[in-house]
């Protein structure tokens, strides 16, 4: 879902092109060689097309400032498929570069390189870069960490700045790349912080929210401490595809710096055996008239409606035609540059639903036969707003075999409702979703999904409520806990600025520091994303849910500021049991290949129903079967307040989960006629508002 900005209508017109003949060469953009640069651009309606060059930059005085501004102006030949070529002798790494095409009704204007991989600040031009000169430190030996199956993978959504910006981060560089590369900081009471908490909390991959380079943050005004919402974005407003954002690198106005701190931070998560995914954005640009998709090849890029206007199915203005070759070829090319230069080890793309099936579908092939079989692909199977594409869109069924996964938001509503209002699911106290629950849990294999990688299991992401404010708010909490509440205007009600409404704002009022599991609110939201870690798929939960993280009820905080959005490291001392049970079924589903099938004759054989009732659901996972060390496991979801006496198979059962606690030996032991635990009716007691997982061996 697209919340980068409010949405937009279509733009007006779009005067179109006709292609013959797509260019299938892979040198698009600028090329190096020894002592020679090649230009390439694609742009078969222009009649003449030139670079223009520029020196590069080095913020010395206005004189020397305005001979960095004198343009030299190189023609382009005309080549084959509607590219234009430029060779050119000499070493220009450094320089600034524009593309100037002219039409045959005499217009001209300038564009940026869609292919550019470094730009100035801000991407006001292509910046041409030897990527081999832009290599941290034993770039050359880094590698990617091991997945053997999708299913292996656990995600944890994540924006750059939100990671670090928060003064109890203990973190130098704040909002920066290079976050990532501290190790070794703790808290005062010695728990880990930054990159060393991620890789405690034992998670595979890190799925960052967009870091290519988007439109609305000023690069030039952003600093490192906390500040108001005048210049935060999430970012899903895409500028330049194939260069790292530049308000996260420490010097903006460098072209190289992002470039090598953004492959600081792939090579330091790498190190902890944390994957990257990037979070990408081909279904919508920022701008439309002004983009250099536009600018080089009108109508081309963008879907139309039969009239000419542009389409708009991401509800932001535009929706790029992505079925057409070109496009097509640029979206394969990028991926493929971010996999391959960058080492990033998935992708998650936004608003899929507008991206054409065949696509995805090509773009999975290459990847994973041409970079690696290990790359993940997921992404939303929907779209904002109708879409001309109809038939062609990705929505859920669609992904069958073709190689990549899908949001599962049925899953996501059975578990806890609406996204934004006061609807209810089974975690959050709503009755009758037993059964639905039961299909998610199997893997979606009898809804929508072919087979178990084919879906993301979640409750919330970056989009509307995030956990704790959704919970909080079917309790009818949010006046109580003080969270920020909106005019139809949208000026705040009874604040003059956000920080006074994060500051009245009391989250976590109901509390008790001594007794934290015992929250209602906490057991909730340790009973949504117990689901969501001990079902088949592949889980994703959102950064700071192992910290109760609160929005104050922000339910679009993608402008909000840091205020609003920073984690706050602060809350792990205060609710480290929350923390440690996240740690501990992270580590039992890694541990156990029966919470991550791979195939749906493995679900349908070794995953059965043992009991199901209103707010209820008890099943059993033949481990022996799928040669897991323990040889029968029986998980029980209890959403009721109370305590519950459940059948279970008869025999001597440990307990690794129960009542908000995780041990992955024994928490304790039941047998039969244990009067209490699992008496001669062959019942255990399961408390209120939790989940339990016995295991035998």
């Amino acid at each position: 879902m697209i919340d980068d900005k409010k949405r937009q209508p279509a733009a007006k017109k779009a005067s179109s092109v006709q292609i013959t003949a797509a260019y299938e060469g892979e040198d698009l953009g600028v090329t190096l060689g020894e002592n020679l640069c090649v230009f390439k651009v694609w742009s078969p309606a222009a009649v003449q097309m030139q670079v223009l060059l520029y020196p590069p930059l080095t913020g010395e005085s206005s004189d020397e400032h305005s001979e960095q501004m004198k343009q030299q102006v190189m023609p382009m030949q005309s080549n084959e498929q509607g590219v234009w070529i430029l060779d050119l002798a000499g070493e220009w790494r450094g320089y600034r570069y524009m593309f100037r095409p002219t039409f045959a009704n005499g217009t001209s204007t300038t564009a940026v390189d869609p292919y550019a991989r470094a730009v100035t600040m801000n991407g006001e031009m292509g910046v041409i870069v030897d990527m081999e000169q832009t290599h941290p430190e034993a770039w050359h030996e880094d590698q990617r960490p091991e997945l053997h199956h999708a299913t292996d993978a656990v995600l944890y959504e994540l924006h750059v700045r939100d990671f670090s910006i928060h003064p109890s981060s203990g973190i130098v560089n704040k909002g920066k790349y290079l976050a990532f590369t501290e190790t070794g900081l703790r808290d005062e009471a010695g728990h880990t912080l930054g990159i060393d908490h991620l890789a405690e909390l034992g998670i595979t991959h890190v799925h960052l929210m967009p870091v290519f380079d988007f439109a609305t943050v000023d690069e030039a005004s952003v600093n490192d401490h906390m500040h108001d919402a005048s210049n935060y974005n999430w970012g899903y407003d895409p500028l330049h595809y194939n260069v790292p954002e530049g308000s996260y690198a420490s010097r903006a106005d460098e072209p190289e710096t992002r470039i090598r701190e953004f492959k600081s931070m792939i090579a330091a998560l790498h190190r902890k055996g944390i994957g990257v995914i990037m979070d990408v954005v081909y279904n919508h640009t920022f701008d439309t008239a002004g983009s250099s998709f536009e600018k080089l090849v009108p109508g081309y890029y963008y879907r139309q409606h039969a009239d000419g206007t542009y389409s708009n199915g991401s509800g932001t203005g535009n929706e790029v035609a992505t079925e057409r070759a070109m496009v097509r070829k640029f979206i394969i090319d990028s991926v493929r540059f971010w996999a391959e230069q960058y080492h990033v080890d998935g992708f998650r793309f936004d608003l899929m639903g507008l991206m054409d099936i065949t696509t995805m579908k090509q773009l999975a092939s290459e990847l994973h036969t041409r970079v690696s079989p290990s790359i993940l692909l997921y992404g939303e199977p929907w779209g904002a707003l109708e879409s001309p594409l109809a038939d062609e869109m990705i929505l859920k069924g669609t992904q069958r075999g073709a190689g990549f996964a899908v949001f599962n938001d049925n899953f996501r509503g059975v578990i806890k409702g609406d996204s934004d209002g006061d609807g209810k699911g089974f975690a959050t106290g709503e009755e009758g979703k037993a059964a639905d629950l039961w299909t998610g849990v199997q893997g979606s294999i009898h809804d929508f999904a072919e087979a178990p990688a084919e879906t993301i299991n979640y409750v919330t992401v970056h989009d509307n409520l995030n956990l704790w404010d959704k919970v909080a708010r079917t309790q009818g909490l949010q006046e109580v806990l003080g969270f920020l509440q909106y005019n139809e205007d949208g000026s705040l009600k009874g604040c003059s600025s956000v920080e006074e409404a994060v500051r009245k704002a009391n989250p976590y009022l109901q509390v008790d520091p001594h007794d934290v599991l015992g929250n209602e609110t906490v057991r909730r939201c340790l009973l949504a994303n117990g689901i969501v870690l001990t079902s088949q798929g592949i889980p994703l939960i959102a950064a700071g849910d192992e910290l109760l993280r609160s929005k104050y009820g922000d339910m679009n905080s993608h402008q909000s500021g840091d205020m609003v959005n920073a984690i706050h490291w602060e809350q792990k001392q205060r609710f480290k049991p929350v923390f440690d049970y996240y740690r501990g079924l992270i580590q039992l589903r890694r541990e156990h290949p029966a919470f991550r099938l791979r195939t749906r004759e493995a679900i349908e054989q070794y995953v059965c129903l043992l009991h199901q009732e209103e707010g209820l659901l008890a099943y059993e996972l033949q481990g022996a079967a799928v040669e897991d060390i323990w040889q029968r496991i029986v998980v029980i979801y209890n959403a009721a307040m109370r305590a519950r006496l459940i059948p279970i198979p008869s025999g001597v059962w440990n307990v690794a989960v129960e009542d908000g606690r995780v041990d992955a030996h024994s928490l304790r032991t039941v047998q039969d006629r244990q009067n209490g635990y699992y008496g001669e009716n062959g019942k255990i007691k399961v408390k209120g508002l939790s989940m339990t997982i016995l295991y035998s061996v």
